[in-house]
């Protein structure tokens, strides 16, 4: 059934499409049907370790992660699940766990119904679920497993590891076409007939509609918006969106910006994950932190303050306007898990730290705070401005910690204004 867009007050289209529900207690997270785009992301820890697994969740779920997904390739990991469960409700992380299931889940989730329990949603690869005659079976017991304990499910379709059968097949009747189709449109059918068809068998097994989330992940950028694009316009179940091996660094996140902004400002995507590559020694939180700053670019969610910043030209010789803006963004980034709940609304403040007088001044009356430090040459004064208007004067070697302390200053007095008349 195709769907209706409308546009939000962005201009940025929205699908009317179905709305799903993983929840863990009292945390619910809805999912499409007009939600906010969701944030995702995924452990990288050996899962039977359970200790280290529930800090790697809890450390994502602090980043900003919406919910987060685990493998669960063995018994042994299938075990480890309810102890990972039992850790993040002791540390009062309420955010739902998602297991990753291929090839042998349909074992795991009936042997260990404290695992299927411990869940909040399952994550299904038509491609890795049995060949032949077992692959509708094991499917079934998947599904079953779902109704069993009222879990949610994706319908997770890989680039890398596609049905076979099907690609096979519809190879086999592109060919007798008069016009054939390329070898890569036959992949996308066969991407898009998996996840749906799949969804669909679910559905006849008594799944109902809003219970299924589906998802078609390959690597290019053009081949997912290809793919999408055609999933948004002929499907209404919730749709998660992310290449599925973006790559490190600038490549990857890049990439997954590329990508998903194209699509989400269409209106395509109801659940994200920016899959990078982290380097050596790097946080695994860096893949939500790109996720959010995509969505708050393009006015969809409000995370963190922002902080408009200067680049840097011949004119801002001087570091202090990088070390400042550095300092700021790192000092909002760190005191947000307290300000969210402290501070309601603070996410949406804007911060201007400028380095000349060239743009600095008309920046910072654009900001709700900010500070136009000194170019070269220029009067050894940083004007501060507050609302549009200029409130005071910094001067000399304390700027940044000065200047930190109006920025928090003025948060207490405006959001915890506001938080307090909320409570009476």
């Amino acid at each position: 059934m195709p769907n209706e867009t409308r546009f939000n007050s962005n201009g940025v289209a929205a699908r009317n499409g179905l709305q799903a529900r993983v929840a863990w207690g009292s945390n619910i997270v809805t999912i499409g049907g007009g939600a906010p785009v969701r944030i995702q992301s995924m452990t990288n820890t050996d899962t039977v370790d359970a200790v280290g697994t529930a800090i790697q969740v809890k450390e994502l779920a602090l980043a900003g992660s919406e919910m987060v997904r685990i493998t669960v390739n063995t018994p042994e990991a299938a075990q480890a699940v309810p102890y990972i469960r039992e850790q993040l409700d002791r540390m009062g992380i309420a955010v739902p766990l998602i297991g990753d299931f291929h090839f042998n889940g349909h074992r795991l989730l009936t042997d260990f119904p404290d695992c299927a329990q411990a869940l909040s949603k399952y994550r299904i690869n038509p491609g890795n679920v049995g060949k032949g005659d077992k692959k509708d079976r094991q499917f079934g017991q998947m599904i079953e497993a779902a109704l069993r304990w009222d879990k949610p499910v994706r319908i997770g379709v890989n680039w890398g590891s596609l049905d076979q059968e099907l690609l096979a097949h519809l190879m086999d009747s592109n060919a007798q076409l008069a016009e054939p189709l390329s070898v890569k449109q036959v992949m996308y059918q066969a991407l898009i007939s998996s996840a749906v068809g799949s969804a669909e068998l679910a559905e006849s097994m008594g799944m109902q509609a809003n219970q299924i989330i589906i998802s078609c992940k390959v690597s290019g950028v053009q081949d997912l918006i290809a793919v999408y694009r055609d999933l948004g316009r002929n499907t209404r179940y919730p749709l998660h969106l992310g290449l599925t091996e973006a790559g490190m660094g600038t490549k990857g996140t890049v990439a997954s910006a590329a990508a998903l902004s194209v699509l989400l400002q269409e209106g395509i995507g109801d659940t994200i994950r920016v899959s990078l590559t982290p380097a050596p020694g790097e946080s695994r939180n860096q893949e939500v932190v790109v996720a959010a700053e995509i969505l708050q670019a393009l006015g969809l969610r409000a995370f963190v303050p922002s902080v408009t910043a200067c680049p840097g030209c011949g004119r801002t010789t001087s570091t202090t306007f990088q070390e400042l803006t550095q300092q700021i963004d790192n000092f909002l980034r760190d005191q947000m898990p307290v300000w969210r709940k402290r501070y309601p609304g603070v996410e949406n403040l804007k911060v201007a730290v400028m380095g000349c007088i060239v743009n600095g001044p008309g920046e910072s009356k654009h900001a709700d705070i900010g500070i136009s430090l000194p170019g070269t040459g220029e009067a050894p004064a940083a004007p501060v401005f507050i609302d549009g208007e200029k409130r005071m004067t910094l001067r000399g070697d304390a700027i940044a910690t000065d200047f930190q302390a109006v920025v928090e200053n003025y948060i207490q007095q405006r959001f915890g204004a506001a938080a307090t008349q909320s409570s009476t």
